[in-house]
């Protein structure tokens, strides 16, 4: 049975509401005390350790939940929805969030044994073992002396990427930072597709980018991300929609800003992805950030 008492600890005691950014560079803290309503938003790339409670992530088709015996790492920017699933006052859900920074992955290659598999899939969840807790351990404890924290984080953070290319997603955490690699040649596009989503786009631009043929590229794209491209542009698309509406923006207007050309088929579809038409869902999410900024 792994204690995770010794991180639970001091992740409440740095923790000042639901996200909390911590003076070690790239590491927050969540909390919640309920469960939460499903959220669409953008996975960076990132390791979620989870030190109580559960939440699922769905990407694409997929579906996956992870607690307090797992980790979940996302390789790419993957467009997903996210609910807290176990959470209470007495048991807050509480979670170590990293963003992965492919630089320092890239300097432990040559010393982490290689992985097995040819090819991963851009997002995952895995056993977390002591090894692994200890490292994090060493590193969420500098919260108490900030001034070791320039010296001593990134000594924790190399060994927290060491047991993570060690582990079950090496391969995927490889993936980015090799040249050659599919995941790679994926995120290529990826970042393109960030920059241009409200254009048209033609699967072969974004094969030619990859360096691929559109069949392999289509196929390498779903298997790492579970959605197609057109799939992916078009939820970037409707999370950008709901940024501009939100900030007093009529969905016609966005509608087109965004690259639609039919203000009932983006209606339509932005109602599938977020529950309620663009209008209704705009009152809700500004009474959300009111309750929260008096709260």
């Amino acid at each position: 049975m792994l204690d995770l008492q010794p991180l639970r600890e001091p992740a409440l005691r740095h923790a000042a509401g639901y996200r909390t950014t911590t003076p070690i560079p790239n590491l927050s803290i969540v909390v919640s005390p309920q469960p939460t309503e499903p959220t669409v938003g953008l996975y960076r790339p990132m390791v979620c350790l989870v030190l109580q409670g559960a939440k699922e992530a769905t990407i694409g088709g997929r579906t996956l939940r992870y607690d307090e015996s797992c980790y979940f790492v996302a390789s790419l920017d993957l467009p997903a929805s996210t609910r807290i699933v176990e959470a209470s006052a007495d048991k807050p859900y509480i979670c170590l969030a990293y963003a992965l920074d492919p630089e320092p992955l890239a300097e432990l290659l040559s010393d982490a044994p290689p992985n097995a598999e040819p090819q991963a899939p851009a997002f995952a969840v895995s056993p977390v073992n002591d090894d692994l807790l200890d490292a994090w351990h060493r590193l969420v404890k500098l919260l108490d002396t900030p001034a070791d924290i320039p010296v001593m984080a990134p000594l924790c953070e190399r060994e927290i990427h060491y047991r993570l290319l060690k582990g079950p997603q090496g391969t995927a955490l490889r993936q980015i930072v090799h040249t050659g690699s599919h995941l790679n040649q994926i995120r290529r596009a990826i970042d393109w597709i960030k920059t241009h989503f409200h254009e048209s786009i033609r699967v072969e631009t974004l094969a030619d980018l990859a360096g691929m043929s559109p069949a392999t590229f289509h196929r390498h794209f779903k298997a790492a991300t579970a959605l197609s491209p057109l799939q992916y542009q078009k939820n970037l698309r409707l999370q950008e929609a709901r940024r501009l509406i939100v900030t007093s923006h009529d969905a016609a207007r966005t509608a087109f800003a965004v690259g639609y050309e039919s203000p009932s088929q983006f209606s339509r579809e932005y109602a599938r992805l977020f529950g309620l038409p663009p209008a209704r869902d705009a009152a809700r999410m500004r009474g959300v950030e009111e309750t929260a900024a008096i709260g």
